[in-house]
């Protein structure tokens, strides 16, 4: 039976859980999720747990944070003035996901606070931070195709 290589395309179901065991995503109940391993679709600890498992296979894993969305980057919270915070006729609430658009790209953010003068938004990911904890069950393997080059 084969096993998980760099360059396989997976089939994997998931669930994803805090340390407190809070389940933040999970795969039940929907198709399982697909990538190509190795290929940076997903978190780097996500990618190795895979290594070596065969189709039935079920791993738990921890996935520190340096594996998965980074440590929390405090720079990447800023407090701004509401005057200089503008989304229409929508009301600024916490925990509302917006973007704001920069010339080099988009950049999300969630509003983490409010006062009557100010707005917090951060831009760290919302798992920034976290050890991650995942059960994996590899549903599919479809190895690596060649690569065809034409002339």
């Amino acid at each position: 039976m084969s096993t998980v290589k760099t360059g396989d395309t997976v089939k994997v179901h998931y669930t994803g859980k805090f340390d407190t065991g809070e389940v933040f995503d999970s795969s039940e109940g929907v198709e399982p999720l697909a990538f190509t391993v190795g290929a940076g679709q997903v978190i780097p600890g996500f990618d190795q747990a895979l290594a070596g498992m065969q189709i039935g296979d079920t791993r738990q894993v921890v996935i520190p944070p340096d594996q998965a969305y980074g440590e929390r980057v405090k720079e990447l919270v800023q407090t701004i003035g509401r005057d200089q915070f503008h989304l229409g006729d929508v009301a600024p609430e916490v925990g509302m996901a917006i973007e704001m658009h920069t010339p080099q790209g988009s950049i999300p953010l969630v509003i983490t606070a409010l006062t009557d003068t100010t707005v917090t938004l951060d831009a760290n990911h919302p798992l920034a931070g976290e050890q991650l904890h995942f059960s994996l069950t590899l549903v599919e393997i479809a190895s690596a195709s060649p690569l065809i080059v034409m002339p």
